[in-house]
């Protein structure tokens, strides 16, 4: 059901966190030799069995430890429950005169339905030991259902090349995986690097390579459900979607699978999220969406939030209401009866299938202990293109799944609007009033997959100043020294927040603002701290340059007529437009639409 590794795929990732070793141990990806008075500990992210997540959603009652060992020492099975709490569950003296030998030892998985994980600990004294092949199983009868990588990309060869040489590279991650799918909507192509020629030959057969246009990660992710239900097959089959920019660690490949085909009923099955830059914190155990407030990538409560998880151990069972698609399993049937993600192009196609699968009695499993390292969500900067698809894209999902309060949502996005505007973003404040009104053109505005959406935003963001990034030191008509360091002040009270918005609206009007340019730092630009100035110069959260803000006065004026009138329809037409789009669902998430979107 997964291997017990010692280290890592790459260099950047910390040993530790495969295993915890104390004395002389020497370690390889599959293999460890302890000296004398040494000792190798499991009960680390990626060491541990879940056992909790296996008894709540598995049929396993019991769990076998086995290990190629050769030497003398002590192995030793150690339970935690949900208190972080230890206790030692098996136990086996191993003296095997140096000649090497398998042992098992059994646990039952019986006593974690709140939470706790098992946990191995490989020990010496006097002596020398060598543990390999180290694996955890589960007894099973029948064949294993095959399982299916897809893999999305959009001009980000190299990383995609990366990512599939990590598997390929894997034989044993990839022993049950019938089918490695590449769709590539770009136009550098993964195929001109010769790493995808290297990679190509190691996995032969199983190497199916597509290109079409480019239809956004929801496009690219549903092809592979698409060629894969398109096979003529007797059983069922898992498809794994994988994102292209990931550091991959090929046994969440394992782990995924082997859990999906023990589940009691079918499941998606999804992994975790780790920082790229900072790999040993994790970027939420399990999450939720609030969909009234389109506010997604909520923590569960007792969840780990950007934790590190060198230092602490999730021991509580979390339930998830979706999972992203960085990397995570969808079982074929469930497709079959639910249909098809919604041709969204980006962002939220993931939550909306998550909830519609939940709605048709199909829970999300997010399973600690397999994950992909991500860029880091903090680092990437609000004010991009794909906020217009976030914005949008989570109305959609929200009318589909709730009874959208239009009146209540429309005041919430009155209030972003507002701020954006006295603090001279424009282009977000441009970008949020165009989601309003292309959710409100209703579900005939889905029709290509988004493609004209996706240029569109991106032309017409371009006309506003700000969104362009510069390099921390070549400001255009700015020298260094003209802009010094502003730090803000502390956050107005939650009573004083709309007086200050008010005041802050004024100054913005009348123009009695510094006209001297200023520096901002992202952890410093908010709404009301830029606000106070004419001219701000503030740091991209990427931390790979800035924006430049420019008090515009007549835009700005333009934007809020516009911006208002998009609220008031949104308040007026929202029971209308739900209709619409309920009324499409089923014909948007069809085989049909998606045949006709590929071309096929």
């Amino acid at each position: 059901m997964q291997r017990a590794l010692f280290v890592g795929p790459s260099s950047l990732v910390s040993d530790d966190m495969y295993a915890d070793v104390t004395g002389s141990v020497v370690r390889e990806r599959t293999r460890a030799h302890l000296g004398r008075k040494s000792s190798v500990d499991t009960n680390t992210y990626f060491g541990r069995f879940p056992a909790s997540y296996w008894q709540r959603w598995t049929t396993a009652t019991e769990v076998r430890f086995v290990a190629d060992v050769a030497g003398a020492g002590t192995v030793e099975l150690i339970a935690t429950d949900f208190n972080g709490r230890k206790r030692t569950v098996a136990t086996e003296a191993v003296d095997t005169n140096s000649a090497s030998q398998r042992i098992s030892l059994t646990a039952k998985v019986d006593r974690f339905l709140d939470g706790g994980a098992l946990f191995a600990r490989i020990s010496t004294q006097s002596d020398e030991l060598t543990v390999e092949n180290a694996e955890w199983s589960v007894p099973f009868e029948g064949p294993l259902r095959p399982a299916a990588v897809v893999i999305c990309t959009f001009n980000r060869a190299d990383d995609c090349a990366a990512t599939l040489a990590a598997m390929a590279d894997d034989p044993v991650a990839l022993r049950d995986v019938e089918a490695v799918y590449v769709v590539d909507q770009g136009t550098d192509q993964v195929q001109s690097r010769p790493e995808f020629t290297r990679v190509s030959e190691l996995l032969g057969d199983k190497l199916v390579y597509i290109t079409q246009p480019n239809l956004g990660g929801a496009g690219g992710f549903t092809r592979g459900l698409f060629e894969v239900q398109g096979v003529d097959r007797s059983e069922p089959a898992n498809v794994i979607f994988m994102d292209d920019d990931v550091l991959c660690e090929p046994e969440a490949v394992v782990r995924l699978n082997t859990f999906a085909n023990l589940t009691v009923e079918p499941a998606i099955i999804g992994a975790q999220m780790l920082y790229l830059l900072h790999p040993d914190r994790v970027h939420v155990g399990a999450e939720v969406a609030d969909l009234q407030k389109l506010q997604a990538g909520i923590q569960v409560k007792d969840a780990f939030l950007d934790r590190n998880v060198l230092k602490k151990r999730q021991e509580t069972r979390v339930d998830a209401g979706y999972n992203g698609w960085w990397s995570c399993l969808i079982p074929s049937e469930i497709v079959s009866q639910v249909g098809y993600p919604l041709p969204l192009f980006f962002q939220w196609d993931d939550i909306e299938f998550g909830y519609r699968s939940r709605a048709n009695g199909f829970a999300t499993v997010t399973l600690p202990g397999a994950a992909v390292w991500h860029a880091d969500f903090a680092w990437k900067d609000w004010d991009e293109w794909h906020r217009y698809f976030n914005i949008r894209n989570a109305m959609i999902t929200a009318v589909m799944h709730i009874d959208l309060d239009g009146k209540k949502l429309a005041k919430q996005l009155r209030t972003d609007l507002y701020r954006y505007l006295v603090s001279m973003q424009y282009g977000m404040a441009f970008t949020l009033i165009k989601a309003v009104e292309d959710f409100l053109k209703g579900p005939g505005h889905l029709e290509d997959g988004g493609m004209e959406a996706a240029g569109a935003i991106r032309r017409e963001r371009a006309e506003y100043g700000e969104t362009a990034r510069h390099s921390g030191n070549d400001v255009p008509d700015l020298r260094p020294a003209d802009m010094v360091i502003t730090p803000a002040g502390p956050f107005p009270s939650k009573s004083l927040e709309w007086a200050v918005l008010a005041k802050r609206a004024l100054s913005q009007w009348r123009g009695t603002l510094p006209a001297h340019p200023v520096a901002i730092s992202a952890a410093d630009a908010h709404w009301w701290h830029v606000s106070l100035f004419s001219h701000a110069v503030v740091t991209d959260s990427s931390q790979e340059g800035v924006r430049v803000r420019k008090r515009d006065k007549k835009r700005a004026l333009a934007l809020l007529v516009r911006g208002r009138a998009a609220l008031k329809a949104l308040r007026e037409r929202t029971p209308e437009v739900q209709r619409q789009y309920r009324a499409a669902m089923p014909q948007l998430t069809s085989r049909e639409n998606w045949a006709r979107l590929y071309g096929e």
